[in-house]
């Protein structure tokens, strides 16, 4: 019985940790880039795109096609990093739990 208050209460210490943790995830923003930087998106880890920052100079009509490209490019990159630093933090906080790997909490 006493294994199992145990569990209960690391899983109540793993749930308020995990709060806290998306609490935190608000304000980590990620910048992606495509086109050498002439488009970039800034987002947060939790994917909420923050700014979309576009050179002036893809402003042409005849470069529409580019542009989309460029700000879907800009928009993966961003992703990846946002999932990297999730990553990040869930590996911080259940590292020393001792879970199963793979366990995919994140």
């Amino acid at each position: 019985m006493a294994d199992f208050l145990g569990m209960m209460k690391q899983a109540a210490q793993l749930q308020s940790k995990m709060k806290a943790m998306q609490d935190e995830l608000d304000h980590v923003e990620v910048e992606g880039a495509s086109g050498g930087g002439l488009v970039s998106v800034r987002m947060t880890a939790k994917m909420e795109v923050k700014a979309i920052s576009i050179d002036p100079s893809l402003m042409k009509p005849d470069e529409r096609e580019i542009l989309e490209d460029l700000v879907v490019s800009a928009l993966g990159d961003a992703r990846r990093k946002a999932e990297v630093a999730m990553q990040e933090k869930m590996q911080a906080l259940t590292g020393g739990l001792g879970l199963p790997p793979g366990l995919g909490l994140g």
